[in-house]
């Protein structure tokens, strides 16, 4: 039994971290660290609260931190947790800067410990989907990826740490485009250039609420795009190659579910979990005339966290590596540098 200790009960840590923590055979939410309020003993009145981070530590069988606060202190209790010998996970985005990421990776394999970023977007099914389509051959040499995060909200949260000028790592392309980045360079690879716009869609808002990010391979461009003010969403996912197209609409229903009231409890999420109906299947046009929709492979967020309990107790592989959150950052970073320069920037450029 892997013990987990979570810091930060926010909404990372309530929607996207506990439960799915809690549905992972093998992993027990030992520790919830909230620094006030009672939200955390109210959900889980059997897990231990915990005030300060030492208090958490001082717990000995707890062997995984799970790190959900803020960006900013993101760097400060990674450090403080692989130091005291724990391994860590990290929401996105792993750091704001690069040379604190950097940092954290030289820390962890100092120390021989596990250190990873939670990319749970990887365990989309459309995603899954996406990866064997293209992998298949079915649309032959892919000359053109296109996947958005459209969303229709008008009201801004000034008083939200995502939404301050002054906050570091604050805005969408710090918040989504460590999602879309990261699954078009495990499609992709990394690109040559990267040509970005992050800009404000509503009056409101005093850091990014919307961006483009085009990263431009040879012979193929990956759009990347979301939007606050989309009342009718354009497609998910948009893909072109030389044998034909694919076009999905809508997300993966997982977020939905785990930010409700029906959010899981337990391990037992039900056989239909992650799975979408046929009428939001994507569609797939090939030049020999075959039209057809393509099932949506089930999605499942715990497998993120089912491949940190085997690498913690098998030694097993890593799907999401320390050097691959490092090359996220660097796409982040150079998107953020191309908007802030109206430019156009290469990879191999220093990020910030």
């Amino acid at each position: 039994m892997v013990r987990v200790g979570l810091i930060g009960f926010g909404l990372a840590g309530q929607a996207f971290h506990a439960p799915v923590i809690r549905g992972v055979q093998g992993m027990e939410l030992a520790c919830i660290l909230e620094r006030h309020g009672s939200n955390a003993k109210r959900k889980y009145p059997e897990v231990r609260v915990a005030r300060t981070l030492d208090e958490m530590l001082s717990d000995k069988t707890i062997a995984l931190c799970v790190v959900a606060t803020p960006n900013d202190s993101h760097y400060s209790y990674t450090k403080a947790c692989l130091e005291a010998g724990r391994d860590v996970v990290v929401d996105k985005p792993f750091t704001p800067t690069m040379a604190e990421a950097e940092q954290l990776v030289r820390l962890a394999a100092d120390r021989g410990r596990l250190l990873t970023v939670y990319q749970d977007r990887r365990w989309d099914g459309e995603f899954h989907t996406v990866k064997q389509l293209v992998k298949s051959g079915a649309l032959g040499a892919v000359a053109e990826y296109e996947a958005r995060f459209d969303r229709f909200r008008l009201d801004s949260k000034a008083n939200a740490w995502r939404e301050r000028p002054d906050h570091p790592a604050a805005g969408v392309l710090w918040d989504l485009g460590p999602h879309l980045i990261d699954q078009a360079l495990v499609l992709f690879g990394t690109p040559e250039t990267i040509w970005a716009s992050a800009f404000c869609q509503r009056q409101t808002s005093q850091v990014d609420d919307s961006f483009d990010v085009h990263m431009e391979y040879p012979h193929l461009r990956a759009t990347l795009r979301a939007r606050i003010v989309a009342y009718a969403p354009g497609p998910h996912l948009l893909i072109h190659g030389t044998e034909g197209s694919f076009m999905k609409y809508g997300m993966d229903p997982q977020e939905e579910i785990l930010r409700s009231a029906n959010c899981p409890d337990g391990p037992d999420w039900g056989a239909d979990w992650g799975v979408e109906p046929e009428e939001r299947w994507g569609t797939l046009s090939r030049v020999n005339g075959e039209t057809r929709k393509v099932k949506t492979d089930r999605g499942d967020y715990r497998g993120f966290y089912a491949n940190v309990r085997d690498a913690i107790e098998k030694g097993s592989p890593l799907d999401v590596t320390p050097e691959q959150a490092l090359r996220t950052m660097r796409g982040v970073l150079l998107a953020h540098k191309s908007s802030r320069e109206g430019r156009r920037v290469q990879w191999t450029e220093a990020p910030e």
